[in-house]
């Protein structure tokens, strides 16, 4: 019975340490993955929220907080312009500006395309209650101006509203056929009637193109459009440098120097006096005082 008894007793212990040893492998196993985990949570980047459509939009379609949701994207990886929240209350921290403001109920619209989880930005939507448009495309403070354009004056129908180009006057100057640089990379914001820079159909031929500019340069730009041919160039998506003053005449274009006339010299001036000897007028040279 003893020996039985110390049998079991020695198979309880033996039990006992190996469940002892099992534990401590299985805590420090957990342990190795749990310092792992916090490591790679350590490395991993930080995340914030933005703002992405759950539809498809096309230009000029209008949108509603329900159209809206919040995904999590890597921080730093965002586009300017994005929103973090859909509502938020108005009068709370002004740094964090939302799509809707709580209580606002208008729709705000789109001026280019979306793809579903596309993320929205403050420079391609309206104001609240605002349709997409002409209006909605111009900056603070610009005006629009349309100028008119053919085939040949208009880039041959590759512009679209959001490109930059530049405008030369053609006309006459004291005489001579005279092309000139007026105005740098303007921006256009419409095309014909379309201010849809994500216009699909194939290549119009402009009409008219509308370009925003501020007061004094549309002043500008109306002049020149009365008195001469505008023609347009369009500038490239990465250009950043500028041109400067740019003029070429005829004489310039063709390599001809006009030649100047040598100036006249003066006749020498000379003074003389007369005088009457015996009824004979005798009249001689003298120096001149003055």
């Amino acid at each position: 019975m003893r020996l039985v008894f110390g049998l079991v007793l020695l198979l309880g212990i033996g039990l006992a340490g190996f469940a002892v040893y099992m534990a401590q492998d299985y805590i420090a196993q957990a342990q190795a993955d749990r310092d792992r985990l916090a490591a790679e949570q350590a490395k991993a980047p930080k995340l914030v929220d933005i703002v992405v459509s759950k539809k498809k939009l096309s230009y000029g379609d209008r949108f509603t907080r329900d159209d809206l949701e919040v995904i999590k994207v890597q921080e730093g990886k965002t586009p300017e312009g994005f929103f973090a929240l859909v509502v938020a209350p108005q009068g709370e921290d002004k740094t964090i500006v939302p799509v809707f403001w709580d209580g606002e109920t208008r729709s705000r619209a789109a001026l280019r395309s979306y793809e579903p989880f596309e993320p929205i930005l403050a420079a391609k939507i309206t104001e609240p209650g605002v349709d997409a448009g002409i209006n909605a495309n111009l900056s603070a403070g610009m005006r629009a101006f349309a100028i008119n354009v053919d085939v040949t004056s208009g880039v041959a129908g590759f512009l679209r509203p959001g490109d930059r180009v530049d405008v030369y006057w053609s006309g006459q100057i004291n005489g001579q056929d005279t092309t000139k640089l007026i105005e740098e990379a303007v921006r256009l914001i419409a095309i014909n009637q379309s201010a849809d820079a994500d216009r699909s159909e194939e290549t119009v031929i402009a009409r008219t193109v509308t370009i925003e500019g501020t007061p004094q340069q549309i002043a500008a730009l109306a002049l020149a459009q009365q008195t001469g041919r505008l023609t347009l160039s369009l500038v490239g998506t990465n250009e950043t440098g500028e041109i400067g003053a740019l003029e070429v005449d005829r004489n310039t274009l063709l390599g001809i120097t006009e030649e100047v006339a040598a100036p006249v010299a003066a006749p020498e001036k000379v003074c003389t006096i007369r005088t009457n000897k015996g009824g004979e007028v005798v009249e001689t040279v003298i120096p001149c005082t003055n």
